[in-house]
């Protein structure tokens, strides 16, 4: 996986869809199961991969206006 310095939009596409099908997911599991403590750990889950979707999306923007 590349670090984010020497990524292409190539790279990072694939990594942004990975983010998402990962969000997708996590909510997927989160509607599953019940109890506060799995309510917990999923929104933490989910709240990472959006942390991770967002800084991903940044980095293309940016490599894409250098391109």
């Amino acid at each position: 996986m590349s670090n984010g310095s020497h990524a292409t939009l190539e790279d990072l596409d694939r990594q942004i869809a990975t983010a998402r099908e990962n969000i997708r997911q996590l909510t997927e599991q989160a509607t599953a199961q019940s109890g506060a403590a799995d309510e917990d750990l999923n929104a933490d889950r989910i709240a990472e991969q959006q942390d991770e979707l967002d800084r991903l999306l940044k980095l293309r923007a940016e490599l894409a206006k250098k391109a």
